[in-house]
Formats: structure tokens, C-alpha cells, sequence
């Protein structure tokens, strides 16, 4: 029951970073604010493989799955419900890549959390006053830590698609997850093995997007952290100007 135990208590980390930023209106704002430009700042670092025929769909799974501002509280709450579940209707192989997703989902909810409050006590621009909260919210380690985790989700769905007849379970498995609450979380697997599987199609594209994903998250991080404001923010600025 590993992964049922790692999903509900990913859950409820989610669920209390929801309370708190629930409790305080100013917060919340704040907590949208940072989501939405997050979202817009993976898009521009992103821009050349959103516009590329290999990795676009990639890029838009994890823009959309993983780095957007949309609302995943009905794919958190299925996941609540239906932790034990999910060792039941699916395969190890899938319950150990939902589990790897929600503890993912939970480190990023508690960052932006951090993220949006230091955002509240910084000013100027959105360049320079995301950089100069970012660097106030700190967290190096848990920013390493969710870059690893966020790469090896991909590496886990692209091992999915190698596994044989899986596809065909995973449609199999529609109506009965439908059925069983599962909506969200079957759309999110079958959206991500269709996704790597069709990556998989051309020789080292995996390898070669999670790499880029991998340099370029850590690269932001570094100069973030480390650079000189204003180089941060120049970068940050051009990064922004890039997204569709």
C-alpha cells in the first residue's frame, strides 16, 4: 500500500496549502499571481519546443500537467478518495507513476505557497519582483528536488509506453475508472502515454526533452539564486517577452 500511503498524504499536503491560502484573501491573490506567471514563464523558456513538431506535445503536457495555473482540485479530490483504489484498478507500474505524481503536485503547491508570500512583501515589476521573491522564498534544496521529481515523472510514463498491451488496458480501464471517480487521473495517464509514446517515435527524443527540460529549469534556478538581480531580471524579462 506504498503508493496509497504516499498519494493521501500528498493530498492532504495540498489540501492544507488550500486552507491557508483560503484564510487569507490577500494570499490567495497572491498565489494566483505567481501561478499565472510561472505558467507564462515555462511557456517562454519553452518556446521553441512548443513550436516544434517533436517535443510540442511534451512541452504542452507538462505546461498544462505540471508548471499551469489551472485548478487540479478534481484530480486532487479523486485522488483522496481513491488512493487505496488505485493498487486495485490499475498496475504497480501505474500506481507507482500517480503516486510520483501527486508527491510532485504537493512540493509544487508548497513552493508556490512560499513563493507567493515572499511575492507580497517584494515590489517593482514582475521581473524583478518575482526574482526578488524567489530568492527571499529560498528553498534551494526543495527547487532541486522538485526539478528531480517533475524528470523523472517523465521518465516513469516514458517506461509506461514500453510496456506491452498497456495502451490497450489503459482504454480498457475508461469506463470503469469513469465509474469509479477516476476521470481526471485516467485522462492525465492516457494523455501522458500517448504523449511519450508518440515522443518515443524518433530515436532519443525522450532523453533529449527531459535533458532540456533538466538544463534549462536548473539554469533559471542558478541564476535566480545566484546572478546578480538585475541579470535575473533582464533574463526574466526576455524569458516573459518569448511566451505565446
Amino acid at each position: 500500500m506504498e503508493a496509497a500511503r504516499t498519494i493521501r498524504e500528498a493530498v492532504a499536503q495540498v489540501a492544507a496549502v488550500r486552507r491557508t491560502a483560503g484564510s487569507d484573501p490577500l494570499l490567495g491573490q497572491a498565489l494566483g499571481v505567481v501561478k499565472r506567471l510561472q505558467s507564462r514563464r515555462f511557456a517562454g523558456t519553452y518556446a521553441d519546443l512548443l513550436r516544434s513538431r517533436t517535443y510540442a506535445a511534451g512541452a504542452r503536457f507538462f505546461l498544462d500537467e505540471l508548471y499551469g495555473e489551472r485548478d487540479y482540485a478534481q484530480r486532487d479530490e479523486q485522488f483522496a478518495r481513491i488512493a487505496g483504489a488505485i493498487e486495485r484498478l490499475f498496475p504497480e507500474k501505474i500506481g507507482a507513476t500517480a503516486a510520483c505524481l501527486a508527491q510532485v503536485h504537493a512540493l509544487t503547491e508548497d513552493l508556490d505557497l512560499a513563493l507567493a508570500r515572499a511575492w507580497l512583501v517584494s515590489a517593482g515589476p514582475d521581473p524583478a519582483r518575482y526574482g526578488a521573491a524567489w530568492r527571499l522564498a529560498g528553498r534551494a534544496p526543495d527547487r532541486l528536488q522538485q526539478l528531480q521529481a517533475v524528470v523523472d515523472l517523465g521518465h516513469d510514463l516514458a517506461r509506461l509506453t514500453r510496456t506491452p498491451g498497456l495502451r490497450m488496458m489503459l482504454r480498457m480501464m475508461r469506463k470503469p475508472a469513469t465509474a469509479a471517480g477516476l476521470a481526471a487521473l485516467q485522462a492525465f495517464l492516457e494523455g501522458g502515454f500517448d504523449t511519450f509514446a508518440g515522443m518515443a517515435r524518433e530515436r532519443g527524443a525522450v532523453e533529449n526533452f527531459l535533458a532540456t527540460v533538466w538544463e534549462r529549469e536548473q539554469h533559471l534556478s542558478q541564476l535566480l539564486f545566484h546572478a546578480e538581480p538585475a541579470t535575473a531580471e533582464a533574463e526574466l524579462a526576455r524569458i516573459l517577452g518569448q511566451a505565446p
